[in-house]
């Protein structure tokens, strides 16, 4: 049954208060265990997927299309106009639709790369919007997990699921706390901008691959170079010397991945 909420400071959407304030927001989903999901897609596949949601925050307009969907799912629908909703999350949310769902429990490394035929394997990226991209990649070519370094963003951040377009909740991911990974059991492709690296177009597609990126700006570590199997570049025109990690990633992914 749907809800009306009237004042921001009403306790039941306290999952959603203040979500520009990022230390406020930190203490919050600690506290509660939760991460925020925003836009109407996103929403969607927070549905669809395995986590479990724990309220639905819509304006009236959205919560006409989404209403009967998150209804379906038992949990707790509320809505507010627009005003209400903007004081509510501190700023205008111009999707006029979120959700906040339970953390889930981490996912063991090694169990999820041994179940994987393919694999993204992300070194450094701390960027929300670009980790983001690189799920949403992910999902585009149909990689089994992504196995992430410690020093990588939280892919459960507001602003990388809704980047990813809601697929950090479809693929499978898991923090690698030993760094870098040598034991895998896939073929472990770095890419590299690097002059001595092998044109993509060389490397043939691994039954089981790995692909390693890095961060921009920094590139991929020494150690986790060394600990790749091959090592490989995307040519590009005289003067360019790099790609967008998430836009290098799917050109990448396109080659060993596609049909």
């Amino acid at each position: 049954m749907v809800e009306v909420i009237t004042d921001p400071a009403d306790p039941r959407i306290a999952d959603f208060v203040g979500l520009t304030d990022v230390e406020l927001r930190r203490r919050t989903e600690a506290e509660r265990g939760c991460f925020i999901i925003e836009g109407p897609l996103a929403i969607e596949r927070l549905v669809e997927s395995t986590y479990v949601p724990r309220a639905f925050l819509f304006t009236p307009r959205l919560y006409e299309r989404l209403g009967p969907l998150a209804e379906a799912t038992g949990t707790s629908v509320y809505v507010a106009d627009e005003p209400v909703l903007a004081a509510t999350v501190g700023f205008d949310l111009h999707r006029g639709a979120v959700a906040s769902a339970e953390r889930p429990k981490p996912i063991d490394a090694d169990d999820l790369a041994s179940t994987a035929r393919s694999v993204l394997v992300v070194e450094g990226v701390n960027d929300h919007e670009n980790l983001g991209s690189l799920f949403r990649n992910a999902a585009a070519f149909g990689v089994d997990a992504v196995l992430l370094d410690p020093t990588c963003a939280d892919p459960l951040y507001r602003r990388c699921v809704r980047v990813s377009m809601g697929h950090v909740m479809r693929i499978p991911f898991a923090v690698a706390h030993e760094w870098p990974r040598s034991d895998l059991d896939h073929t472990v492709v770095a890419l590299t901008p690097a002059d001595g690296a092998t044109p993509i177009a060389d490397v043939p597609a691994p039954d089981r691959l790995a692909l390693l990126v890095g961060a921009e700006g920094p590139g991929l570590s020494d150690a986790a170079l060394d600990a790749a199997d091959v090592r490989v570049r995307i040519p590009m025109a005289p003067g360019a010397d790099s790609l967008n990690v998430a836009t290098a990633a799917a050109v990448a992914l396109h080659h060993f991945l596609s049909p």
